[in-house]
């Protein structure tokens, strides 16, 4: 907590922290926007992380001390584009979407999204509506099931595009 002890620096993707340090109680974002992951690899919870100060993880933001790996996100100043499908391997029901949307079963009349394909930007998933509860982060590339950006089930409340590095 609040900066103390061993320390790691990190300025680009990192697949396993552990080597660094066994337990992370705290945060310094000097610039960009990051995630970090509770596991290795990029799996198991997703976190997303501007620039600040985050003294007590736990309490401030609710995850443990267990981060493993973390990825940087690049900086993106260019339009934003992603189609969602309503099954896998992108079939079925297509929406295109180039704004953030608060509320997925408001405007499309479902939130189940078994596959995407980011064309432009970077974005985030949210399990809930109003960009609450578990995070995924998406860049460009096509997801052909929800597994393939860390879900455990189709439904996704709300998305946003990550467009500002203040």
């Amino acid at each position: 907590m609040n900066f103390q002890g061993r320390y790691h620096e990190c300025s680009s993707d990192c697949a396993d922290l552990h080597p660094f340090f066994t337990q992370c109680n705290s945060i310094r974002v000097e610039s960009g926007c990051f995630m970090v992951y509770e596991h290795p690899n990029y799996m198991g919870q997703q976190y997303f992380l501007r620039k600040g100060e985050y003294t007590d993880c736990q309490r401030m933001i609710g995850f443990s001390t267990c981060i493993r790996s973390c990825r940087m996100i690049p900086m993106y100043t260019g339009n934003y584009r992603m189609r969602l499908y309503d099954r896998a391997d992108m079939g079925g029901q297509m929406i295109e979407l180039t704004e953030d949307c608060p509320n997925i079963m408001d405007r499309f009349h479902t939130s189940d999204i078994h596959s995407c394909h980011v064309m432009d930007g970077h974005w985030l998933l949210y399990e809930q509506p109003n960009y609450r509860g578990q995070m995924y982060y998406l860049g460009p590339g096509e997801y052909r099931k929800y597994s393939d950006w860390g879900g455990t089930a189709p439904r996704i409340g709300s998305l946003r595009r990550i467009a500002s590095f203040n």
